[in-house]
């Protein structure tokens, strides 16, 4: 099976870009789109995995080969034309080459192209005992991506995910080709691991593929202040839930077999699902669908979610790479931010906190939200185009996912990063429409990443 890079070509002296949110049923009906000009025929329509947004573009690629995207990008060099990565589009703001690789078995890496998915690289790997450290919610984007938009999944131990590379081979537009590592450039090493850049090909440090038991649990804000340093110092993977309108927090946490005192007896993980059944997220989705903006109706299908949660406590065990993911639903918009809390032995509170801020202001403007509010934490990295990059190893990082409401120019929302120094997460920023409000949030970037190093290098 051969993974393809994708990419669009912008051409900035012609109107051949359009972004714009797709609607409801993108996926299946595209004809419903709002133009600004007339489109001519030869137009690719493309959308992020979502569905929530598309581009129209007059050139689409898909490369087969590292000696294709290298001509792309001196054409556009010569051209004077842009280049956007696509990936398999899978950020929810809409912002790729062969399966071939190699493991290292011995030091437990393995040097992949960058439009394999998490998915087939994991699945390629496992027969030699080996998995990636950590993982995001899904498994369906491209290694180029995931680790060029800072993803990561759970695990206050456990950093994001660009600092399990060990090397990279870029697409320059200047100097061509070019592989940089921590020897043998450090300072362009750790800016580009996280920086949106053409990815061709990467070296990625892996670990021994272990089985987990992952336990779900019901419980409250006081509780979870209470036991808060303990949760997040003994478990190897946790992440909470909050349901809106409630006080109820779901609490999921994942550590090896090996190391397990809990009860003795765990169910497996089980991958026969009926597919003529709807998922749990499924019919919230529904639920939610007959009347999103009526507050005392979402209140409802959250208590009910509640519900759902305190009846699914329990245990089961699996594999690191089957048990890590997390049913995210379907189409949404995500805002999902970043803040230091301290370090492990010295947590600060500062993410409960501003769970607590957003709840209020979520009851306080009768706000229709759905659950879930999901919090998860990470070490740091070094990439400073993170935003989780420190220079202090021991701190360590809040990221809050809101879904469906309180979008990214929501004044108010914005006040609230600025009070706990939050940052928003690469694949979920949303560029405003307007002059003033993008100024806003590049300056709000430029303030919070080496957004000038970056731009030198």
């Amino acid at each position: 099976m051969r993974q393809r890079l994708t990419a669009l070509v912008l051409f900035s002296a012609a109107a051949t870009y359009y972004s714009f949110p797709f609607p409801e049923n993108a996926r299946r009906k595209k004809a419903q789109i709002f133009r600004y000009a007339p489109l001519p025929e030869e137009l690719h329509t493309v959308s992020n995995w979502s569905g929530t947004h598309g581009v129209q573009t007059r050139v689409f690629h898909q490369l087969e080969t590292l000696e294709e995207l290298e001509k792309v990008v001196k054409d556009a060099r010569e051209k004077k034309t842009r280049i956007r990565p696509v990936g398999s589009g899978l950020s929810p703001n809409g912002i790729g080459l062969s399966r071939a690789g190699m493991v290292d078995k011995e030091k437990k890496r393995v040097r992949v192209q960058a439009g394999i998915r998490v998915q087939e690289l994991v699945d390629g790997i496992k027969e030699h005992g080996l998995t990636l450290q950590n993982f995001a919610s899904i498994r369906e984007q491209q290694i180029g991506g995931i680790l060029q938009v800072g993803a990561h999944g759970t695990g206050a131990k456990l950093p994001p995910m660009d600092e399990q590379v060990i090397s990279m081979k870029l697409v320059t537009p200047a100097k061509g080709t070019i592989e940089i590592s921590k020897e043998k450039d450090p300072e362009l090493f750790y800016l580009a691991r996280c920086g949106l850049g053409v990815v061709a090909e990467v070296t990625i440090q892996c670990v021994e593929r272990q089985e987990l038991v992952e336990h779900t649990s019901v419980s409250n804000m006081e509780e979870i202040k209470k036991n808060h340093k303990k949760l997040l110092s003994e478990n190897k993977h946790v992440k909470c839930l909050y349901i809106p309108y409630s006080d109820t927090v779901v609490v999921v946490t994942c550590n090896p077999v090996s190391k397990w005192k809990g009860p003795p007896y765990v169910v497996p993980v089980k991958n026969d699902v009926d597919i003529n059944e709807l998922s749990f997220t499924e019919l919230r989705d529904k639920l939610l669908a007959l009347d999103p903006l009526d507050k005392d109706h979402v209140v409802k299908v959250n208590q009910a979610e509640a519900e759902f949660w305190r009846k699914s406590e329990g245990y089961r065990v699996g594999w690191s790479d089957e048990i890590l993911g997390f049913d995210c639903g379907g189409q949404q918009w995500v805002s999902e931010t970043c803040f230091p809390v301290g370090t492990l032995s010295k947590p600060s509170l500062k993410d409960l906190e501003y769970i607590e801020d957003v709840k209020q202001l979520i009851e306080t403007n009768e706000v229709p939200a759905p659950a879930p509010i999901e919090q998860r934490w990470t070490a740091c990295t070094k990439s400073p185009m993170s935003p989780a990059s420190s220079t202090k190893d021991d701190d360590i990082f809040s990221w809050v996912g809101i879904i469906m409401y309180l979008p990214t120019t929501d004044a108010r929302q914005v006040q609230l990063w600025d009070k706990y120094s939050a940052y928003e997460h690469w694949a979920k920023i949303e560029v405003p429409k307007g002059k003033e409000e993008l100024a806003s949030l590049q300056a709000r970037l430029r303030k919070g990443f080496p957004v000038d190093a970056y731009n030198k290098a």
